[in-house]
Protein backbone atom coordinates (compact mmCIF):
# COMPACT_ATOMS: atom_id res chain seq x y z
CA UNK A 1 0.00 0.00 0.00
CA UNK A 2 1.46 3.61 -0.94
CA UNK A 3 1.97 5.68 1.78
CA UNK A 4 4.17 9.08 2.24
CA UNK A 5 5.65 10.97 4.69
CA UNK A 6 5.33 14.42 3.49
CA UNK A 7 1.28 15.58 3.43
CA UNK A 8 2.50 18.47 1.29
CA UNK A 9 0.35 18.53 -1.71
CA UNK A 10 -1.78 15.72 -0.98
CA UNK A 11 -5.58 15.94 -1.55
CA UNK A 12 -7.97 14.15 0.87
CA UNK A 13 -11.52 12.66 -0.17
CA UNK A 14 -14.38 14.24 2.37
CA UNK A 15 -17.39 11.58 1.93
CA UNK A 16 -19.61 14.64 2.91
CA UNK A 17 -23.26 14.20 4.89
CA UNK A 18 -25.45 13.82 2.08
CA UNK A 19 -26.42 12.82 -1.22
CA UNK A 20 -28.40 13.91 -4.16
CA UNK A 21 -31.66 11.82 -3.22
CA UNK A 22 -34.51 14.49 -2.56
CA UNK A 23 -34.68 13.99 0.89
CA UNK A 24 -30.92 15.07 1.02
CA UNK A 25 -31.53 17.23 -1.31
CA UNK A 26 -33.91 18.81 1.17
CA UNK A 27 -31.70 18.12 4.06
CA UNK A 28 -28.89 20.30 2.04
CA UNK A 29 -31.38 23.71 1.56
CA UNK A 30 -32.42 22.76 5.49
CA UNK A 31 -28.21 23.20 5.94
CA UNK A 32 -27.85 26.14 4.18
CA UNK A 33 -30.81 28.20 5.38
CA UNK A 34 -29.22 27.22 8.89
CA UNK A 35 -26.24 28.50 8.27
CA UNK A 36 -26.97 31.74 6.71
CA UNK A 37 -29.24 31.73 9.65
CA UNK A 38 -26.72 31.65 11.92
CA UNK A 39 -24.41 33.89 10.48
CA UNK A 40 -26.53 36.90 10.25
CA UNK A 41 -28.36 36.66 14.18
CA UNK A 42 -24.82 36.12 16.02
CA UNK A 43 -23.43 38.94 13.48
CA UNK A 44 -26.21 41.09 14.58
CA UNK A 45 -25.48 39.93 17.86
CA UNK A 46 -22.34 41.13 17.91
CA UNK A 47 -23.30 44.69 16.38
CA UNK A 48 -26.30 45.26 19.00
CA UNK A 49 -23.79 44.51 21.81
CA UNK A 50 -21.47 47.00 20.36
CA UNK A 51 -24.15 49.35 19.44
CA UNK A 52 -26.43 49.45 22.67
CA UNK A 53 -24.73 50.70 25.48
CA UNK A 54 -26.81 49.22 28.43
CA UNK A 55 -25.22 46.06 26.89
CA UNK A 56 -21.18 47.21 27.57
CA UNK A 57 -20.85 45.22 30.43
CA UNK A 58 -18.58 41.92 30.82
CA UNK A 59 -21.48 39.14 30.73
CA UNK A 60 -22.60 40.85 26.99
CA UNK A 61 -18.80 41.43 26.63
CA UNK A 62 -18.41 37.42 26.57
CA UNK A 63 -21.81 36.82 25.29
CA UNK A 64 -20.13 38.83 22.09
CA UNK A 65 -17.05 36.71 21.71
CA UNK A 66 -19.71 33.75 21.88
CA UNK A 67 -21.27 35.05 19.09
CA UNK A 68 -17.76 35.62 17.27
CA UNK A 69 -16.48 32.03 18.15
CA UNK A 70 -19.62 30.71 16.16
CA UNK A 71 -19.57 32.29 13.56
CA UNK A 72 -15.94 32.00 12.73
CA UNK A 73 -17.17 27.88 13.54
CA UNK A 74 -19.52 27.87 11.13
CA UNK A 75 -17.45 29.79 8.19
CA UNK A 76 -14.91 27.09 8.95
CA UNK A 77 -16.98 24.10 8.36
CA UNK A 78 -19.97 24.83 6.22
CA UNK A 79 -18.66 27.06 3.21
CA UNK A 80 -16.27 24.09 2.44
CA UNK A 81 -19.14 21.42 2.97
CA UNK A 82 -21.55 23.52 0.36
CA UNK A 83 -19.06 24.30 -2.39
CA UNK A 84 -18.27 20.54 -2.48
CA UNK A 85 -21.84 19.55 -2.80
CA UNK A 86 -22.92 22.19 -5.32
CA UNK A 87 -19.91 21.50 -7.86
CA UNK A 88 -19.84 17.79 -7.04
CA UNK A 89 -16.57 17.69 -5.74
CA UNK A 90 -15.10 16.09 -2.78
CA UNK A 91 -11.32 16.80 -2.70
CA UNK A 92 -9.76 19.16 -0.02
CA UNK A 93 -6.06 19.81 0.43
CA UNK A 94 -4.06 19.07 2.90
CA UNK A 95 -3.43 22.86 4.23
CA UNK A 96 -7.16 23.17 4.06
CA UNK A 97 -7.18 19.81 6.30
CA UNK A 98 -5.12 21.67 8.56
CA UNK A 99 -6.69 25.20 8.65
CA UNK A 100 -9.64 22.78 9.41
CA UNK A 101 -8.68 21.22 12.07
CA UNK A 102 -6.64 23.84 13.77
CA UNK A 103 -9.86 26.48 13.83
CA UNK A 104 -12.43 23.29 14.72
CA UNK A 105 -10.39 22.62 17.96
CA UNK A 106 -9.28 26.27 18.75
CA UNK A 107 -12.91 27.58 18.67
CA UNK A 108 -14.33 24.29 20.19
CA UNK A 109 -11.66 24.21 22.77
CA UNK A 110 -11.99 28.25 23.78
CA UNK A 111 -15.75 28.04 23.65
CA UNK A 112 -14.97 25.61 26.36
CA UNK A 113 -13.40 27.99 29.12
CA UNK A 114 -15.55 30.89 27.58
CA UNK A 115 -18.50 29.05 28.99
CA UNK A 116 -16.59 28.82 31.83
CA UNK A 117 -15.94 32.17 32.18
CA UNK A 118 -19.41 33.57 32.11
CA UNK A 119 -20.50 30.98 34.60
CA UNK A 120 -18.08 33.06 36.82
CA UNK A 121 -19.59 36.25 36.09
CA UNK A 122 -23.10 34.94 36.91
CA UNK A 123 -21.68 33.74 40.29
CA UNK A 124 -20.20 37.25 40.82
CA UNK A 125 -23.36 39.26 39.76
CA UNK A 126 -25.69 36.56 42.05
CA UNK A 127 -23.76 35.87 44.91
CA UNK A 128 -21.83 39.60 45.28
CA UNK A 129 -23.53 41.68 43.58
CA UNK A 130 -22.19 44.48 45.47
CA UNK A 131 -18.60 44.03 44.06
CA UNK A 132 -19.23 42.58 40.83
CA UNK A 133 -17.81 46.42 39.53
CA UNK A 134 -14.00 44.76 41.71
CA UNK A 135 -14.21 41.28 40.73
CA UNK A 136 -15.40 41.48 37.55
CA UNK A 137 -13.54 44.13 36.22
CA UNK A 138 -12.43 44.92 32.67
CA UNK A 139 -8.99 43.96 32.98
CA UNK A 140 -9.76 40.48 34.65
CA UNK A 141 -12.34 40.09 31.62
CA UNK A 142 -10.08 40.81 29.09
CA UNK A 143 -7.75 37.98 30.39
CA UNK A 144 -10.59 35.57 30.45
CA UNK A 145 -11.52 36.04 27.13
CA UNK A 146 -7.64 36.13 25.44
CA UNK A 147 -7.17 33.19 28.00
CA UNK A 148 -9.96 30.85 25.84
CA UNK A 149 -8.63 31.87 22.52
CA UNK A 150 -5.03 31.29 23.56
CA UNK A 151 -5.51 27.98 25.20
CA UNK A 152 -7.80 26.84 22.07
CA UNK A 153 -5.40 28.04 20.11
CA UNK A 154 -2.69 26.05 21.70
CA UNK A 155 -4.64 22.93 21.21
CA UNK A 156 -5.54 23.22 17.85
CA UNK A 157 -1.97 24.01 16.58
CA UNK A 158 -0.80 21.09 18.40
CA UNK A 159 -3.55 18.58 16.61
CA UNK A 160 -3.51 19.89 13.38
CA UNK A 161 0.31 19.72 13.55
CA UNK A 162 0.61 16.38 15.06
CA UNK A 163 -2.10 14.83 12.99
CA UNK A 164 -0.71 16.34 9.14
CA UNK A 165 2.77 14.72 10.39
CA UNK A 166 1.88 11.33 10.31
CA UNK A 167 2.10 9.28 7.14
CA UNK A 168 -0.78 8.82 5.00
CA UNK A 169 -1.86 5.30 3.24
CA UNK A 170 -3.17 5.51 -0.25
CA UNK A 171 -6.68 5.57 0.45
CA UNK A 172 -7.21 8.96 1.82
CA UNK A 173 -11.19 9.11 1.91
CA UNK A 174 -12.59 10.91 5.20
CA UNK A 175 -15.75 9.83 6.29
CA UNK A 176 -17.15 12.99 7.74
CA UNK A 177 -17.96 16.37 5.76
CA UNK A 178 -14.62 18.30 7.13
CA UNK A 179 -11.29 17.79 8.73
CA UNK A 180 -11.86 16.76 11.76
CA UNK A 181 -8.30 15.01 13.89
CA UNK A 182 -10.12 11.64 14.96
CA UNK A 183 -10.89 10.93 11.38
CA UNK A 184 -8.09 12.25 9.88
CA UNK A 185 -5.55 9.41 12.11
CA UNK A 186 -7.84 6.43 11.02
CA UNK A 187 -6.17 6.61 7.55
CA UNK A 188 -2.31 6.95 8.69
CA UNK A 189 -0.07 4.18 8.05
CA UNK A 190 1.18 4.32 11.51
CA UNK A 191 0.45 3.71 14.94
CA UNK A 192 -0.88 6.67 15.85
CA UNK A 193 -2.75 4.91 19.49
CA UNK A 194 0.09 7.27 21.60
CA UNK A 195 -1.37 10.30 20.23
CA UNK A 196 -4.57 9.37 20.70
CA UNK A 197 -4.36 8.56 23.62
CA UNK A 198 -3.01 11.82 24.43
CA UNK A 199 -5.97 13.47 22.55
CA UNK A 200 -8.44 11.82 24.42
CA UNK A 201 -6.68 13.01 28.08
CA UNK A 202 -6.61 16.85 26.19
CA UNK A 203 -10.23 16.79 25.45
CA UNK A 204 -11.30 14.79 28.72
CA UNK A 205 -9.37 18.01 30.58
CA UNK A 206 -10.45 20.38 28.44
CA UNK A 207 -14.02 19.35 28.92
CA UNK A 208 -14.12 18.41 32.70
CA UNK A 209 -11.79 21.16 33.96
CA UNK A 210 -14.71 23.95 32.56
CA UNK A 211 -17.20 21.47 33.36
CA UNK A 212 -16.30 21.43 37.00
CA UNK A 213 -15.73 25.31 37.35
CA UNK A 214 -19.02 25.58 35.82
CA UNK A 215 -20.98 23.34 38.29
CA UNK A 216 -18.88 25.14 41.06
CA UNK A 217 -20.25 28.15 40.11
CA UNK A 218 -23.90 26.99 39.36
CA UNK A 219 -23.76 25.10 43.03
CA UNK A 220 -22.85 28.48 44.79
CA UNK A 221 -25.39 30.48 42.75
CA UNK A 222 -28.30 27.65 43.52
CA UNK A 223 -26.78 28.17 47.63
CA UNK A 224 -27.58 31.54 46.98
CA UNK A 225 -30.94 31.90 45.33
CA UNK A 226 -32.50 29.18 47.98
CA UNK A 227 -31.82 31.46 50.96
CA UNK A 228 -32.93 34.64 49.21
CA UNK A 229 -36.59 35.84 50.79
CA UNK A 230 -37.60 37.25 47.93
CA UNK A 231 -39.51 35.47 45.25
CA UNK A 232 -38.90 38.03 42.81
CA UNK A 233 -35.51 37.88 43.17
CA UNK A 234 -35.26 34.36 42.90
CA UNK A 235 -37.34 34.45 39.71
CA UNK A 236 -34.77 37.05 38.30
CA UNK A 237 -31.92 34.87 39.14
CA UNK A 238 -33.14 31.71 37.75
CA UNK A 239 -34.26 34.05 34.75
CA UNK A 240 -30.54 35.24 34.31
CA UNK A 241 -28.67 32.38 34.06
CA UNK A 242 -31.29 29.81 31.83
CA UNK A 243 -29.98 31.04 29.46
CA UNK A 244 -26.48 30.39 29.98
CA UNK A 245 -27.43 27.01 31.22
CA UNK A 246 -29.20 25.99 27.96
CA UNK A 247 -25.94 27.28 25.81
CA UNK A 248 -23.74 25.10 28.12
CA UNK A 249 -26.54 22.04 28.01
CA UNK A 250 -26.78 21.87 24.13
CA UNK A 251 -22.68 22.43 23.77
CA UNK A 252 -21.26 20.31 26.14
CA UNK A 253 -24.49 17.48 25.88
CA UNK A 254 -22.65 17.21 22.00
CA UNK A 255 -18.91 17.56 23.04
CA UNK A 256 -19.35 14.64 25.71
CA UNK A 257 -21.52 12.05 23.16
CA UNK A 258 -19.01 12.60 20.52
CA UNK A 259 -15.81 12.45 22.40
CA UNK A 260 -16.07 10.61 25.25
CA UNK A 261 -17.99 7.26 24.38
CA UNK A 262 -15.86 4.06 24.49
CA UNK A 263 -15.23 2.80 20.58
CA UNK A 264 -17.40 0.35 21.10
CA UNK A 265 -20.48 2.54 21.24
CA UNK A 266 -19.40 4.69 18.13
CA UNK A 267 -20.95 4.99 14.51
CA UNK A 268 -19.58 6.75 12.03
CA UNK A 269 -23.44 8.09 10.75
CA UNK A 270 -24.33 9.14 14.20
CA UNK A 271 -20.51 10.77 15.02
CA UNK A 272 -21.59 13.20 11.38
CA UNK A 273 -24.95 13.60 12.67
CA UNK A 274 -24.38 14.96 16.17
CA UNK A 275 -21.38 16.82 14.18
CA UNK A 276 -23.45 18.58 11.87
CA UNK A 277 -25.44 19.25 15.11
CA UNK A 278 -23.01 21.25 17.28
CA UNK A 279 -21.43 22.53 14.04
CA UNK A 280 -24.10 24.10 11.84
CA UNK A 281 -27.10 24.25 14.56
CA UNK A 282 -26.43 24.83 18.11
CA UNK A 283 -24.45 28.21 16.74
CA UNK A 284 -27.76 29.82 15.72
CA UNK A 285 -29.60 28.54 18.80
CA UNK A 286 -27.07 30.78 20.98
CA UNK A 287 -28.42 34.19 19.90
CA UNK A 288 -32.06 32.61 19.88
CA UNK A 289 -31.67 31.63 23.60
CA UNK A 290 -30.20 34.79 24.77
CA UNK A 291 -32.45 36.99 22.80
CA UNK A 292 -36.03 35.14 23.73
CA UNK A 293 -34.69 34.71 27.57
CA UNK A 294 -32.75 37.91 28.12
CA UNK A 295 -35.25 41.58 29.23
CA UNK A 296 -32.16 43.45 28.30
CA UNK A 297 -31.15 42.00 24.89
CA UNK A 298 -35.24 41.82 23.74
CA UNK A 299 -35.33 45.46 24.86
CA UNK A 300 -32.17 46.56 23.28
CA UNK A 301 -33.52 45.18 20.33
CA UNK A 302 -36.96 46.72 20.38
CA UNK A 303 -35.26 50.05 20.36
CA UNK A 304 -33.02 49.90 17.14
CA UNK A 305 -36.15 48.58 15.26
CA UNK A 306 -38.01 51.31 16.62
CA UNK A 307 -35.04 53.95 15.82
CA UNK A 308 -34.73 52.21 12.17
CA UNK A 309 -37.99 51.03 10.97
CA UNK A 310 -40.06 53.81 12.00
Amino acid sequence: MENTNDTTGINFILLGLLNYTQTHIFFFSVVLMTFLTSLMSNIFMIMLIRMDSRLCTPMYFLLSQLSLMDVMLVLTVVPKMVGNYLMHIRSISSAGCGAQIFLFVTLEGGECFLLAAMAYDRYVAICHPLRYPILMNQKLCLHMTAGSWLLGGVDGLMQAGVTLSFPYCHSREINHFFCEAPSLVRLACTDTMIFEFFMYICCVLMLLIPVSFILASYGLILITVLRMHSAAARKKAFATCSSHLAVVGFFYGTIIFIYMRPKSYRSVAHDKVVSAFYTIFTPVLNPLIYSVRNKEVKGALRMWLEKYFQ
